[in-house]
């Protein structure tokens, strides 16, 4: 890899821009890729092999070809609201996962750096919280305080900003009950479908550290649906 190539690929970094890194294992020759973006002649062949690896967030050597991609994907951003003893453990699990997690909750007591040493912490009500951390179609929102006060304003701005992936905790009731509210103050119900409530894959579990494994593991399914 050339010096001026090597120079692109840390700007873009830098910049937080997504592409992929194509090296050809014959000649040691690299190409950058952006998805939506012409694609370098040498690389058209197989160009739908390409895409589908950066689409799985995957690295690694395109089977039948001697092409290797090294994808550079920006962090999923993901807002949990209610620092509770399940985002605690959210965050535990979620260190070795390319998440780029924020805890948002006005209790300064329960949301701390000593409690969340690896999360940037917001002591905040999401109403005024979202000014400094804003949500778009990329952002998962999770409400875990089970108080409508704090988990429905931050819902309702997650579902205007569309976010790929929205889940609150509480039973079928507390959902249901969630959802009337929602639909009192305007929402559509192809619109709350949106939500995962109770939040989590439902395999038995209980315990806050379940509950999180639950959450984390429905979650990577929806970043890879993408």
């Amino acid at each position: 890899m050339n010096s001026d190539l090597l120079q692109e690929i840390i700007n873009l970094k830098n910049s937080k821009k997504e592409f992929s890194v194509i090296t050809d294992t014959n000649n040691a020759k690299s190409y950058i890729f952006f998805l939506n973006e012409k694609i370098k002649e040498e690389l058209k062949e197989n160009e739908n092999k390409i895409i589908e690896l950066y689409k799985s967030r995957k690295d690694g050597l395109i089977k039948g070809t001697n092409l290797f991609v090294k994808n550079y994907h920006r962090p999923i951003k993901v807002v949990i609201v209610g620092a509770v003893h399940i985002s605690q453990f959210f965050v535990e699990y979620a260190k070795s996962l390319n998440l780029d997690i924020y805890i948002i909750d006005p209790r300064g007591y329960f949301a701390s750096e000593k409690r969340f040493p690896s999360a940037n912490i917001i002591n905040l009500w999401p109403d005024e919280a979202f000014k400094h951390c804003t949500l778009d179609k990329n952002t998962a929102l999770i409400a875990l305080t089970h108080d409508p006060k704090i988990d429905d304003p931050a819902i309702q701005e997650a579902l205007k900003k569309n976010c790929f992936y929205i889940g609150a905790l509480g039973s079928k009731k507390t959902h249901e009950n969630r959802c009337n509210r929602l639909i009192e103050n305007g929402f559509r119900k192809d619109e709350i479908k949106k939500i995962f409530g109770p939040v989590g894959i439902k395999f038995g579990g209980r315990s806050a550290p379940e509950i999180a494994l639950s959450i984390i593991f429905q979650l990577m399914t929806e970043i890879y649906k993408q």
